[in-house]
């Protein structure tokens, strides 16, 4: 026994285990590195049997089986390390260190080898079917180990040409898109935010392959541009509230002024902003970062064109007129300046919804819910101001109208991402969910988009929940206006993110509901549906709720003839019920589900391809037995 009484075998026996599951459920690699990765994982794993049964054998370990495992565990630990950081960060700068990599991922097969080769196999009291698989992947490990792995020769190729030639064929850089899974705006989005990380991180030194990413990243932007591609769909089931105005990405939005920045400049730090604000912060004399507080190495600022690019590509995907570039500092509405926000006349109006008349705080709460609504320097100079505790005692109005201005003024504030928290702080999550219940029609609505906007903070999602605003938001769904069932399917779906919710949602009946929307095409509702469908399905709960409403058929009807998204979710769905139930694949075999998933399975989104091909699996396995 070690010093706290734990037995050695089943300590380092749980923690090779652990190292195992851990690697295992890492994501998938959508990089240049796709191929290596997932060989060497597959060989992994194959190790997870040999720990599992040394774990339930009653033989015991002597230290110099011990020695061995602890041994093969630094070298998972390592190679755990290492898949980590290739699975993240800029896929450019991967790509261009691609030798580096590869060389860490020999030494680490050379490691996970040699460790394999001290463990005394024949002390083990392990099955002939274990034994087995063990040699087949130390051979596997033996095999890798006498030849280097390399990249896709056509990948070398094009990385050389897009890099080399100012105007490369845009052929090649398609095809270099799809090797590097770079293909839509967000993906874009991301290498440019992983970009100036990396940026960041290593002090601006990343030697000569600054140049190079900055012009392999225009290159694949103007592809994109061309082409017009779709926002990808997790970004879109993320962003489902679409009714209203569009709800502006943070990464589109000035760090100072949180407007849509329309001229994004990048300082020392790594950190982008909206130009004229940043220059009015330098020309003040201060010498830091607003967002980080680090001090500026210079105060030259660099125009960021990828993000200006996507920027203007989001306004007219969304139908929102490109900001204007201003003029020689000749209009005094500047981004960052609250110069024309009356702090005056905010006071008069505080002052009125603390101590004035019914008719007065009705007045008021209206003027602020439209002073709120026009622009970002009024939502911070009101709650400055201290509004909102104000606006919170009046949700508890018993004037209908009162209530409707106070949510929505708070609706309009929480756009803020400072006032979230504020709003949270004044105990308003308890009061809106109140209105969500018992407000007019218009006060219910505006409570439920207020709901999702003070949502997308996580711990929201925690305490929304408890609250009992899921009920509610149901009812909203079943009885609201369209645009009201709109407001209640957003909320839901941002909520049932959080496991705990999924489970309320269940349980307050959502599914019947859900598959009304679904079946009626006319609702205009289906992708909502659909969307919600596809996050409870992963509870255990919510697909046992999907399966007792027998949705199969109309799953395999969407999946034949829906929209790309929707199509994508049915299949999702239709991937968690059949996963382990063998009645749901029977079923959805005879309503024709094989004939749809084959087509999805060459013709779907890469995250349907994924669902339908292993459904058909399934499938197969299913007819097999039958065969048999």
């Amino acid at each position: 026994m070690g010093p706290t009484g734990e037995d050695p075998r089943n300590s380092v026996l749980s923690r090779l285990a652990e190292s195992v599951k851990t690697i295992s459920e890492l994501p998938e690699c959508r990089n240049a590195f796709r191929k290596i990765y997932g060989n060497f994982v597959r060989r992994v794993k194959l190790l997870s049997p040999l720990f599992e049964e040394l774990r339930d054998s009653d033989k015991a370990l002597g230290v110099e089986e011990i020695i061995a495992l602890e041994s093969l565990g630094e070298a998972l630990n390592s190679a755990k390390e290492l898949i980590k950081s290739v699975n993240q960060g800029s896929k450019l700068y991967q790509a261009l260190q691609r030798d580096k990599i590869i060389g860490k991922f020999h030494q680490m097969t050379v490691k996970i080898e040699a460790a394999l080769s001290k463990i005394p196999y024949d002390k083990f009291d392990m099955s002939e079917e274990v034994c087995e698989q063990i040699e087949l992947v130390h051979t596997q490990f033996k095999r890798a180990k006498e030849r280097k792995d390399t990249l896709d020769s056509q990948l070398e190729m094009d990385l050389s040409t897009v890099v080399g030639d100012n105007e490369p064929d845009p052929v090649i850089i398609k095809r270099l898109s799809e090797m590097l899974h770079l293909r839509t705006i967000n993906d874009l989005k991301k290498e440019s935010l992983a970009f100036h990380e990396l940026i960041i991180t290593s002090d601006g030194d990343v030697g000569d392959h600054f140049e190079k990413m900055q012009a392999l990243l225009k290159k694949l932007k103007d592809l994109v541009l061309t082409e017009n591609p779709e926002v990808d769909n997790s970004e879109r089931d993320k962003s489902m509230i679409k009714h209203r105005s569009p709800v502006i990405p943070d990464d589109f939005r000035c760090p100072i002024s949180l407007e849509l920045m329309k001229d994004p400049v990048i300082v020392s730090t790594g950190q982008t902003y909206e130009r004229s604000c940043i220059q009015k912060w330098l020309d003040a004399g201060h010498k830091t970062c607003p967002k980080t507080q680090q001090t500026l190495l210079h105060t030259a600022i660099t125009p960021n064109y990828v993000l200006k690019s996507l920027i203007a590509l989001w306004c007219e995907s969304n139908g929102v007129e490109l900001p204007k570039k201003q003029g020689n500092g000749k209009n005094k509405k500047a981004g960052c300046s609250v110069s024309d926000c009356d702090r005056a006349s905010i006071a008069s109006l505080l002052e009125k919804l603390a101590k004035g008349n019914s008719e007065e705080q009705r007045a008021a709460a209206g003027e602020l819910r439209l002073l709120a609504k026009r622009n970002a320097d009024n939502r911070v100079c009101i709650a400055e101001a201290g509004a909102i505790p104000l606006l919170v005692e009046l949700l508890s109005s018993s004037d209908p109208r009162t209530q409707e201005h106070a949510v929505t003024a708070l609706l309009n504030l929480s756009i803020n991402e400072s006032n979230k928290g504020a709003i949270v702080n004044a105990g308003a999550i308890p009061d809106i969910v109140d209105v969500l219940k018992n407000g007019s029609m218009e006060a219910r609505e505006n409570a439920a988009a207020t709901l999702f906007s003070l949502s997308v903070v996580d711990e929201n999602k925690v305490a929304i929940g408890a609250a009992g605003a899921i009920p509610s938001l149901i009812k909203l769904l079943c009885e609201g206006t369209p645009r009201g069932k709109k407001d209640a399917a957003t909320a839901i779906f941002n909520l049932s993110i959080y496991q705990g919710n999924k489970a309320r949602a269940i349980r307050a009946g959502i599914v019947a509901p859900l598959m009304k929307l679904l079946k009626d095409a006319g609702s205009g509702m289906v992708d909502e549906a659909l969307a919600i469908l596809a996050i409870l399905a992963s509870h255990q709960e919510g697909k046992m709720a999907i399966a007792q409403a027998e949705p199969i058929s109309v799953l395999v009807e969407v999946i034949r003839t829906g929209f790309p998204r929707n199509r994508e979710n049915a299949a999702a769905v239709l991937w968690s019920l059949c996963t382990g139930d063998i009645q749901q694949l029977k079923l959805a075999r005879e309503l024709g589900a094989e004939e749809a998933l084959k087509e999805l399975s060459e013709n779907g989104t890469d995250r349907a391809k994924r669902k339908a091909g292993n459904v058909l699996e399934q499938l197969q396995r299913v007819e097999d037995s039958i065969d048999l």
